[in-house]
């Protein structure tokens, strides 16, 4: 056995396994690197902060042993933009804003903003149950369109399934339709009554997205692409599908998942499409910025009113504990100490997006690998927790 690939939680603590696996470090010798011409703004933040700031990521490559990370700040008191490492274990080329990475379940931020848009033009409701459109799944007549959004359907994750975790293990290749992901829990026990309690399913993203296209009668990947990503001109975020190419230039992933157990692995081409809208999507450092922004405000792909909406969907009775604090979950967003956001995780690739609207503050942390530390945490909100306490009101 295997532990199971994972589209992870907003706020990872440690990866579920199956069967007690044991940990290696990956330690490739890098270089480390800040450079000011990746800023975007005008404005820097002071040296002994960016100082500080740098050796957050310096001290994280040491701790998880990836290859490479970078990381950056945005706010009006200032900007920061560092990388450490390189772009794959075996390369000695820099990490860079125009690297194309594997997003993981950031990619739920994008499904659960095209749901909100269907919404607002009357497409689709959220009370809904998702057996008006995908009919079959437990608790399908009782789990709203809502539910699923919020992680509180009783529907389980197909992740979690042997059967699917076997088929994928041995063949990471294989090609899955949002159909033969679902297949794995339909007939299957809800894990409680809808709207009780939450619990992280990658079913419900699947399943929204599937509702989303036989709502519109198109493609999802067609409707994200006009609703977010062609709005924000976001030309370095696009829906492979089931393809598993990466555009140039792309970060390499390493990863410990998978077969033989107990081994380090490029998982840069396995197939996403196990994991469909709820992690395969790609992006750049770039283009997670302006994203980051855009999830936190609603700026070009929501009203004023449907943002709100969104903002007032955390549910502060179901907590989510993770190794970055504890938190709780709205539409498709976590809410982390003032930050709204998600992490993203899938094999080979860790990523962070979070957006604090009180200081007008994004933060992106993208790591080309999604081996755990020591203690069982996530390099990428191990990162991101350490950036946030060196700023002002950071947590």
């Amino acid at each position: 056995m295997t532990r199971p690939a994972r589209a992870t939680n907003p706020f990872p603590r440690h990866p579920i396994a199956v069967a007690a696996t044991l940990l290696m470090l990956f330690a490739p010798v890098a270089c480390s690197s800040t450079d000011p011409a990746v800023d975007v703004t005008s404005v820097t933040l002071p040296v002994t902060t960016t100082e500080q700031l740098q050796s957050v990521l310096d001290d994280a490559r040491a701790e998880f042993g990836f290859a490479g990370v970078i990381a950056g700040v945005w706010s009006p008191e200032g900007s920061w933009v560092g990388t450490s490492g390189t772009a794959g274990a075996d390369s000695d080329e820099p990490i860079t804003p125009a690297h194309h990475t594997r997003i993981g379940s950031v990619t739920k931020t994008f499904t659960g903003t095209v749901l909100l848009q269907q919404v607002e033009q009357g497409t689709m409701s959220l009370d809904d149950p998702i057996e008006k459109y995908v009919p079959g799944l437990p608790n399908g007549t009782t789990a709203t369109l809502r539910d699923l959004a919020q992680m509180t359907s009783g529907i389980p994750s197909y992740t979690q399934v042997e059967a699917w975790q076997y088929d994928y293990f041995t063949d990471v290749e294989r090609v899955f339709t949002a159909e033969e992901l679902l297949a794995y829990v339909t007939g299957t026990p809800a894990l409680f009554p809808a709207g009780t309690r939450f619990d992280y399913s990658n079913s419900n993203t699947v399943a929204l997205a599937l509702a989303i296209e036989r709502a519109t009668g198109r493609p999802f990947g067609e409707v994200l692409a006009e609703g977010v990503l062609e709005p924000l001109g976001l030309d370095g975020t696009s829906w492979p599908g089931t393809s598993p190419d990466i555009p140039t230039p792309f970060l390499s992933g390493q990863t410990e998942q998978g077969l033989p157990e107990n081994s380090v692995k490029d998982a840069t081409l396995w197939n996403p499409s196990w994991t469909n809208a709820a992690g395969e999507m790609i992006s750049t450092f770039d283009d997670l910025r302006v994203w980051g922004r855009a999830l936190g405000t609603g700026d070009g792909i929501l009203s004023p009113g449907t943002q709100e909406l969104r903002m007032g969907s955390f549910d502060e009775n179901f907590s989510i504990e993770g190794n970055d604090a504890t938190g709780t979950y709205g539409i498709g967003v976590g809410l982390l100490g003032g930050w709204v956001g998600h992490a993203g995780e899938l094999p080979g690739y860790n990523t962070s997006v979070l957006y604090r609207r009180e200081t007008d503050t994004t933060l992106v942390v993208v790591v080309n690998s999604d081996i755990v530390g020591p203690d069982g945490t996530n390099p990428a909100p191990t990162i991101s927790k350490g950036i946030r306490a060196l700023l002002p009101d950071g947590d």
